[in-house]
């Protein structure tokens, strides 16, 4: 399976049309080397927040309410380029009004055979809190495509081990994580968790980034950080778990990924992470006795 991260520079579409044409563009092109899966990253909607007035755009309640007149749109732009390029194409994120004003950071799959999936975000950053609109998910799943399972992290979930290892459990063998850091901690820490979730759980994770400034957005202000495919690191993989990345100026990182590979490093593996896994819950040591010294 060949698998494409973006390292998205964020744009100022003047309007729709714009910003459905570089996507259609990019992952047209990604289509042509035969890539399966696509991935872009977390906030990608509120670049439509440039094409409101400046009223608009750089107050983020209203821009989150103004995007929400694009979403059909956004709906019918990513399917139709699933269905033409048959890719499976991860949209970044939507942030989706549940109908009551409060918004939720949504992640839609969109599949060359027409279906439509969505892992909403589970936790919330201190800026996601501070809004006081936006609301943390409460289901977590796993998507099956042609014969891989197939999770999503988005961005701080990803930092999180247990709600990845109950996607590990359900089978999934690759974890998608749409991101947006506008500091340089913000990206290792993402970057860190990634290599994490690699390690423990013995799958491959894609990671896509925001790059760039936009000034004109509260959210979207400054962007770091490199999109990057990671691996377990142990025998027959890479030894840094650096599958591909981008580095310098924006674009796309493309993996192919060898799940055979994968399994069948657990015969050698010099470590076995995902399967000692038990280990750490046994009761004698999942709770930690306190002593004097």
């Amino acid at each position: 399976m060949k698998v494409a991260v973006a390292k998205h520079v964020v744009g100022a579409p003047v309007d729709f049309a714009v910003f459905a044409d570089r996507q259609r563009r990019e992952l047209v092109a990604l289509a042509a080397q035969r890539v399966d899966v696509a991935v872009l990253p977390e906030y990608l909607s509120l670049e439509l927040g440039a094409t409101f007035a400046p009223e608009l755009s750089g107050d983020l309640h209203a821009s989150l309410h103004a995007i929400q007149r694009h979403r059909d749109d956004w709906m019918a732009l990513f399917s139709s380029i699933a269905r033409d390029t048959g890719m499976l194409v991860a949209a970044g994120t939507f942030l989706l009004d549940d109908g009551a004003g409060r918004y939720r950071n949504r992640c839609d799959l969109f599949s060359p055979e027409g279906r439509h999936a969505w892992q909403d975000k589970l936790q919330l950053t201190g800026f996601e809190k501070k809004t006081g609109v936006i609301d943390g998910g409460d289901a977590l799943k796993v998507f099956e495509h042609r014969g891989v399972r197939i999770g999503v992290a988005v961005c701080y979930d990803s930092e999180f081990p247990l709600p990845v290892r109950a996607q590990c459990e359900a089978g999934m063998r690759l974890l998608l994580v749409p991101s947006c850091t506008d500091t340089d901690a913000g990206a290792t820490r993402v970057r860190v968790g990634c290599l994490a979730r690699a390690l423990e759980n013995r799958c491959f994770v894609a990671q896509s980034v925001t790059a760039g400034e936009a000034p004109w957005s509260p959210a979207l202000d400054v962007n770091t950080g490199e999109a990057t495919v990671y691996a377990p690191m142990d025998v027959g993989l890479p030894a840094d778990g650096i599958v591909a990345g981008t580095t310098g100026d924006g674009g796309w990182a493309i993996a192919e990924l060898d799940f055979e590979t994968l399994d069948a490093s657990r015969a050698s593996a010099q470590v076995a992470n995902d399967r000692d896994w038990p280990g750490q819950c046994v009761p004698a040591i999942s709770r930690a006795g306190v002593e004097k010294l």
